[in-house]
């Protein structure tokens, strides 16, 4: 049984468009491909055939894994949300008492991340450290540079 992943409106609806894209645009693509290479004759010795079929299997399998994904996925209810504690969604300040500088962080759902934005995994090593804590609070995070001190300055949405 999968487990439950928790989606913003956006992110929910990436997915199913990128399903959407897959199913209408590129099924058809891969389809006429094989057809394409079947009508070039013996299919034991056509390398185009097997991999069109291979590019087949593989459009099926990540069909299939949005669909589950899609079966699964739950949107998040910013509203009921606690704005007293870093949670899934918070928009986080948090300032590294090291060197002083300050970076703004929201925590989204892992398929939702995007460092440009300023959008982090809630599944990353400093978002794990942040998760159920409160403004004023300093947290020791281990990240792939070593142990950092943060503190938390302000929790929004």
């Amino acid at each position: 049984m999968s487990e439950t992943k928790y989606f913003t409106e956006e992110g929910l609806q990436k997915l199913k468009d990128e399903l959407d894209e897959l199913i209408a645009k590129e099924r058809p693509r891969i389809s006429q491909m094989i057809a394409e290479a079947r009508d070039k004759g013996d299919l034991s010795e056509n390398a185009e055939y097997d991999a069109a079929k291979d590019a087949q299997a593989m459009l099926e399998l990540k069909i299939a894994q949005l669909q589950e994904l899609l079966i699964n996925a739950r949107i998040l209810d910013e509203s009921k949300m606690d704005l007293s504690k870093v949670l899934l969604l918070s928009k986080v300040t948090i300032k590294n008492l090291k060197n002083g500088s300050s970076m703004t962080y929201t925590l989204v759902p892992e398929k939702e991340a995007d460092l440009k934005s300023g959008k982090i995994s809630v599944n990353s090593p400093i978002a794990k450290g942040l998760l159920g804590k409160s403004v004023g609070d300093q947290v020791e995070i281990i990240v792939p540079a070593g142990k950092m001190t943060f503190e938390i300055v302000q929790i929004g949405r």
